[in-house]
């Protein structure tokens, strides 16, 4: 047997799992303390009333002959591509509903999605940087360009024609730092990867989460977008999907690169490599795009935002530095000075019992910063925001 000796490549832990550990080993050694837990983004609510009565209608389909469900269509459940296309048209961007591809999760779909380029080729991710973005690539063998983003530039760099990769990564809202792209900066973007012939990636896992009329919530507002770009989203943070796992993607029909047309060599993929996502699950994720349905996730992700604005005005009050938090459910935190982000994890572990994600896990760039998720219950961030002030008050 010949293994894939690309693994040998990756960094020895996998930032979450790190994380992971290290509350286990406090936990045991603290038997019964609570921990205030913003670090890995899982959200707390349920799912709204919409998705549970349409769960619950499905169930009840499979149980009748006439209205049971077996295989569904790979690509997806017309109804669903149909209702997201629907949810794209109300925001100004015409879409196929064939262009609409339904996929257990973004996480899934963002690894699968690197079948369609050739492993000799290269991925540009802006660090810091979502970990799987770099890991999925090392494990195929791709090299990957780092293009740092700092305060200077809000972490939201632009394009560099120096640079040349045949897949760039673009998260925006961004996770980690909360930061989106303006329409101009996108704009950019999308001039550049058709310019140098590359396929944007674009994560919108945050969309939901822009407040801002101006900035945009998909890659294909923005004008050279469909001759360049792959949108991948997720119920996850929209709806509560992060146990039932649910997402999509978007591929145009125009995106075509080497002679070979990227939309239909997806069909060709998922038809061979996937059964789809089950019919009960999609179901539900329809009822997300119903009037009631997007009436209460935004009564959810209200939330989660006033969340955001407790851990804010925590950090205004304490003059630390961050970015994120008004169009993301992420906040990006200067660490007080000049502490190191695993040391100020442990800092805040051992004093405060505050969980969050130290910026060096997300690359090179993200050391000295500091990532919280605002998906915790609002006592428990209420509770971490009052320790936090208490504590860093001192330092």
């Amino acid at each position: 047997m010949i293994p894939n000796m690309h693994y040998a490549d990756l960094k020895d832990s996998y930032l979450f799992y790190h994380i992971a550990q290290k509350t286990q080993a406090y936990r045991k050694a603290h038997p019964g303390t609570h921990l205030y837990r913003m670090g890995i983004g899982d959200v707390s609510l349920p799912l709204c009333d919409a998705v549970i009565r349409a769960l619950h209608e499905a169930v009840d389909d499979q149980a009748k002959q006439d209205t049971f469900h077996g295989y569904m269509p790979e690509c997806g459940a017309p109804f669903l591509r149909e209702a997201i296309a629907d949810h794209y048209q109300k925001r100004g961007v015409s879409l196929s509903s064939e262009e609409v591809f339904v996929s257990s999760g973004a996480s899934d779909e963002l690894g699968d999605l690197l079948d369609l380029f050739d492993r000799g080729g290269s991925a540009l991710v802006i660090e810091p940087a979502y970990p799987a973005y770099v890991d999925a690539n090392v494990m195929a063998g791709r090299r990957v360009v780092h293009l740092a983003a700092g305060e200077a530039n809000g972490f939201l760099p632009g394009p560099d024609d120096s640079m040349e990769a045949d897949i760039i990564y673009l998260c925006s809202p961004n996770n980690p730092t909360g930061a989106a792209f303006s329409r101009m900066q996108l704009q950019d973007w999308v001039a550049y990867a058709n310019r140098k012939g590359a396929v944007i990636l674009f994560d919108a896992a945050y969309e939901a989460f822009i407040e801002e009329a101006d900035l945009p919530h998909s890659i294909f507002e923005i004008e050279g977008a469909r001759t360049c770009a792959i949108e991948i989203c997720s119920l996850s943070k929209t709806a509560g999907f992060t146990g039932t796992r649910l997402g999509y993607t978007i591929i145009p029909k125009e995106l075509e690169r080497g002679g070979l047309n990227l939309n239909a060599m997806w069909v060709r993929n998922r038809t061979t490599k996937t059964n789809g996502v089950s019919y009960i699950i999609q179901k539900g994720g329809a009822a997300v795009f119903t009037s009631e349905g997007q009436k209460q996730i935004q009564k959810t992700i209200g939330v989660y935002k006033r969340n955001a604005k407790v851990l804010m005005e925590a950090l205004d009050q304490l003059g630390i530095w961050y970015c994120g938090g008004k169009n993301a459910p992420y906040i990006w935190m200067r660490c007080p000075n000049g502490m190191d982000s695993w040391a100020f994890f442990d800092y805040l572990l051992q004093e405060i019992q505050v969980v969050g994600t130290p910026g060096e896990g997300f690359g090179a760039c993200g050391e000295g910063y500091f990532r919280f998720s605002t998906f915790g219950s609002p006592d428990d961030t209420r509770e971490a925001a009052r320790r936090l002030c208490a504590l860093l008050r001192t330092v």
